[in-house]
């Protein structure tokens, strides 16, 4: 039988909803059987639903078999599917997360430089017109020119800063560390001078436009995600945190916006609510407070990095940073009758709860950046790289904003200054001591710890033959 005569048959498998069913509904026996039987398996439809009525109407094809909810409600079934794939994926991607996190700082920062890259190439992507960009055969290539300059000026940084006891004893490494910001600085020149060479009439427009939308991605991208690179350097507790406050807030605002979310928060992401915000503002702040109070008793968390090959297993040791141990603080005279006159704690706790404050209300308008972007552009994610998340840009839009706060927090109002380091006093004396002065200090210090028993008298007396005649 057709379908476009089954308006005028008469189901018998299809019987009226009892007990307060809502007007309209009806049940059909999800499998032939006996209409008269008590028994038979029974599913609810609303027969007002526009899917039922198209069904009924012959407006689908003709299905055999039993109605299943796909037939009634496929875009509820496809939501359900994407909500599946991508819990699997965030899963995924957590224990993705540890495994890095345990392996040790070489492998966070590779993850961190994998993550700058792909990020990169895909807001890139966002402006490539690929007809035009076909006559332009130096576009692509100057995009990742500039990408490779600024990650060569960015590291350099890094490594001569955290590392200078070790780049300025080497011979090779020394000369490059000294002149290293000339060198970049070159670097980018030779780039640009080709950029203005490769200029075409009848093509300035685009081209200027893809200069200015490079500079600003690696701006917003590779400059801001760097810092995170420096947090694993200060402490692996510096990067966890963040990155893992963004990551409760996200879920924790999903969580909370479809539980008790009415508020529509920005128009931007229309599916953001006030009371997803504020919930999440509050349980970010207390996963912030239980994962410092266990991250705070291991050093290897703690400890400044010195040695890329540690690992959790290895292990690191340092003198603790005094915001890690406690203090007792005197309470304001209006709450002393309620908590007692004092307090005891370490002022870690406060710093957090200011960096969840930040994690939870200012972090996500970096997302909502982001939607604003993907709408400029009308597209719903920047890329298809992680399977119900969309792309990389998707998942780090509000971590480039919050590692780049942390770090200049974490210098501001966290960090210990010191006076006199190892790195620093070889820097200066190499730098700015001739190499007989140097031989001076050498052999001065070298009488120094003889005379506290930590070197032997002997090792003195052959360096001093040994450079007597230099």
């Amino acid at each position: 039988m057709s379908m476009k005569n089954r308006r005028a048959v008469k189901f018998s498998s299809l019987k009226p909803v009892a007990n307060g069913a809502g007007a309209g509904s009806i049940r059909r026996e999800s499998t032939p059987s006996d209409p008269s039987d008590p028994n038979s398996p029974l599913i609810e439809i609303d027969a007002t639903d526009p899917a039922y009525k198209d069904w009924v109407d012959g407006d689908k094809d003709e299905k055999e078999g039993p109605i299943t909810a796909a037939d009634i409600n496929p875009e509820y079934e496809k939501k359900k599917q994407n909500f599946f794939v991508r819990t699997i994926w965030t899963l995924v991607m957590i224990a993705a997360f540890f495994f890095f996190l345990f392996m040790g700082h070489l492998y966070l920062i590779a993850v961190v430089t994998a993550v700058q890259i792909i990020t990169f190439k895909e807001v890139i992507a966002l402006s490539s017109v690929p007809a035009k960009e076909k006559n332009m055969h130096f576009t692509k290539a100057l995009n990742w020119y500039f990408l490779v300059t600024t990650i060569y000026y960015l590291y350099g940084e890094s490594i001569i800063y955290y590392f200078k006891h070790i780049v300025v004893v080497d011979a090779f490494l020394l000369p490059m560390a000294s002149h290293h910001r000339f060198i970049s600085f070159m670097l980018y020149m030779i780039g640009f001078v080709f950029f203005v060479g490769s200029l075409r009439r009848g093509h300035y427009r685009f081209q200027f436009t893809q200069f200015a939308w490079t500079h600003m991605a690696l701006y917003l991208v590779v400059v801001q995600a760097h810092f995170t690179i420096n947090n694993i350097f200060e402490g692996l507790i510096w990067f966890f945190l963040p990155a893992s406050m963004v990551i409760t807030n996200d879920i924790w605002a999903y969580i909370c916006g479809i539980s008790f979310g009415r508020t529509q928060l920005i128009k931007l992401s229309p599916k953001k609510t006030v009371e997803g915000f504020v919930g999440a503002w509050i349980c970010t702040m207390i996963f912030g407070v239980v994962a410092t109070s266990v991250l705070s008793k291991h050093t290897y968390f703690t400890c400044p990095v010195r040695d890329l090959g540690a690992n959790l297993w290895t292990g690191l040791e340092c003198t603790p940073n005094p915001v890690f141990l406690q203090h007792t603080y005197t309470l304001p005279l209006p709450l002393q009758p309620i908590l007692g006159e004092t307090f005891t704690g370490a002022p870690i706790y406060f710093h957090v709860l200011l960096m969840a404050t930040f994690a939870s209300l200012i972090a996500p308008f970096g997302g909502f950046f982001a939607s604003g972007l993907k709408r400029t552009f009308k597209i719903k994610d920047f890329g298809d790289t992680i399977p119900g998340h969309g792309g990389i840009t998707d998942r780090m839009d509000c971590q480039f904003i919050m590692g780049f706060f942390s770090n200049l927090y974490y210098q501001s109002f966290i960090a210990t200054n010191q006076a006199v380091t190892v790195g620093g006093l070889l820097h200066s004396a190499i730098g700015n001591l001739t190499p007989k002065e140097q031989v001076e200090v050498f052999l001065g210090l070298q009488k120094y710890l003889a005379g506290q028993g930590l070197v032997a008298p002997e090792i003195v007396n052959c360096w001093t033959e040994a450079t007597k005649n230099q």
